[in-house]
């Protein structure tokens, strides 16, 4: 039986539907069947390993990332120092076992990641704390990526401002005798600009304190932090102690000088909680957290996108960088037991404030001297916009008169 032209019409349209449903049906499945089915490899370098503090944190975000993603492998390579020749020899052999993802985590590395990059441009390196990006030539398949830790340090030093103010108050400590102390690596950006941030912290509580900085040519040395540390307590008489620097030495010189040498002294960590090393001293810790940008390059990778594309954080060509608004910064192992009353609340206040632009931290009656060029200053009565031109810290100047470095 011939159907009318209203029934021909309604059966094409009822067809077309279906038609088209299935299609989109058909077309999801395809994605979702490449997404899910695509397996990649990811290779990350350290320079040291999980027992060191900084290596460790990254092993975090490997981990998290294989949690994350039934479909990623992961590959490391453990030790490998800041060596040209060394560096390019991991990256080969990471390639060669299938990786076209690297993730390379210490700022010696920068150069010949770069390097390598250009020479096989089907593989994605991004190197963390660099800040050769965005600099000449230019190497679309070479990112650099790091999180604003001044934020942290800032938030760190507001802490333990907040414990020097108390044992003022309680007559443990006189005005006169607000010193601090920082156990820092090298005179690099990364270490002045943490521990300024961490300073001008403490400052903004108790507003007499100076500081002391020791350097340990370092980066991973618990005999040296230690005494280093030992020096901040027991020749300069600080009070507090903080440290860029990747063992625990620092934090059980505070216990031990706490505990069983009657000294008053606190400690502030970095990378890991150090509470369980120093559960007397140790009032709290910032780390990045690299897992947001770690997951979010491989997920681009994964879907074939360009990484920046997927990357939640503030971007700058091929530079990617975020605070504790992006969930890139922390703070850990607040120790409530000795921090001082209503520390657990400022804390997040101060990280409300950062989240919503409010702070400015390189700002203040300060003189700044680049200890690289004595001519070159910076006042800071005209803030310094820190991580305004790439993620990687800038600020490299020592505050006249109120920090002492050693």
């Amino acid at each position: 039986m011939e159907l009318n032209y209203t029934a021909r019409k309604y059966l094409f349209t009822a067809i077309t539907v279906i038609i088209g449903t299935i299609l989109v049906f058909a077309g999801t499945r395809v994605f979702r069947t490449d997404y899910t089915k695509k397996t990649i490899n990811v290779g990350f370098i350290y320079m040291g390993d999980q027992s060191n503090f900084y290596t460790n944190n990254f092993y975090r975000s490997q981990m998290e990332l294989e949690a994350t993603f039934d479909n990623v492998k992961t590959i490391a390579k453990y030790n490998i120092p800041e060596n040209r020749e060394v560096v390019n020899y991991a990256l080969y052999d990471l390639v060669s076992k299938g990786c076209n993802l690297i993730f390379t985590t210490s700022y010696g590395y920068s150069k010949a990641a770069k390097q390598f990059a250009a020479e096989h441009p089907n593989v994605q390196i991004c190197q963390a704390t660099g800040n050769n990006a965005n600099e000449i030539p230019f190497v679309p398949n070479y990112h650099t990526f790091m999180g604003r830790i001044y934020e942290g340090r800032y938030i760190s030093g507001v802490v333990a401002g907040m414990k020097l103010l108390d044992l003022i108050q309680k007559d443990m400590v006189p005005r006169s005798n607000a010193k601090i102390g920082y156990i820092g690596t090298y005179p690099s950006a990364e270490v002045i600009s943490g521990y300024t941030a961490f300073f001008l912290g403490v400052r903004s509580i108790v507003p007499e304190a100076i500081m002391t900085v020791r350097y340990t040519d370092t980066w991973n040395n618990y005999i040296t932090e230690k005494k280093c540390a030992e020096k901040l307590i027991y020749e300069d008489n600080c009070v507090i102690i903080s440290q860029h620097s990747d063992t625990t030495g620092p934090a059980s010189a505070c216990e031990v000088a706490h505990t069983k040498k009657g000294k008053i002294v606190y400690h502030v960590g970095y990378n890991q909680s150090m509470t369980d090393i120093a559960p007397k001293t140790s009032l709290v810790s910032c780390r990045i957290n690299w897992s947001p940008y770690v997951c979010a390059a491989t997920e681009a990778v994964l879907k074939e996108k360009k990484i920046e594309s997927v990357v939640k954080a503030t971007i700058r060509g091929t530079d990617s960088g975020g605070g504790i608004s992006q969930q890139w910064v922390e703070m850990i192992g607040l120790n409530k037991v000795i921090a001082a009353l209503g520390t657990e609340a400022e804390i997040e206040h101060l990280a409300k404030q950062f989240k919503d632009g409010e702070i400015t931290v390189f700002k203040g009656s300060y003189i700044g001297v680049n200890p690289y060029n004595h001519n070159d200053t910076w006042d800071l009565r005209t803030p310094y916009p820190e991580n305004s031109i790439a993620s990687a810290p800038g600020f490299t100047y020592v505050l006249k008169d109120v920090i002492e470095v050693k």
